[in-house]
């Protein structure tokens, strides 16, 4: 598929349940996808954090950032064209604060698998 194609799905909210396996839902989408969107992820285990549109490239690079508590968390995905369509790939850097330092950085560290995973299931919902 075209960069395009992959970057209007994966950076608009109302698509993230269909492909993000953590989620439940997502709700409070608000507008478009733009710089500055705002909306809020319910994961399955019921945490809520607050999601923003940070960078937005289209159809080349496209960054969230999300917090919940002293946790927040960036993922950056960089679309790249190729001879069969295009490529994703996602940098995601997770944070905490006191205590939760630790934890953001075991996190962090089974999250790049977590987010491919997802990616791969995205690409098979929008190959035909």
């Amino acid at each position: 598929m075209p960069p395009e194609v992959a970057f209007d799905y994966l950076a608009d909210p109302h698509h993230r349940a269909d492909w993000q396996s953590s989620l439940a839902r997502v709700e409070d989408v608000d507008g478009e996808p733009r710089v500055g969107q705002t909306w809020v992820d319910v994961t399955k285990p019921g945490l809520r954090p607050d999601m923003r549109t940070t960078e937005l490239d289209r159809p080349h690079r496209w960054t969230e950032t999300g917090t919940w508590r002293g946790i927040s968390a960036t993922l950056t995905l960089v679309f790249t064209a190729t001879p069969t369509g295009c490529d994703v790939e996602p940098t995601m850097v997770l944070r905490g604060r006191g205590v939760l330092g630790p934890v953001a950085r075991v996190l962090g560290l089974a999250a790049p698998y977590a987010v491919r995973g997802d990616l791969r299931h995205a690409a098979g919902r929008l190959t035909p």
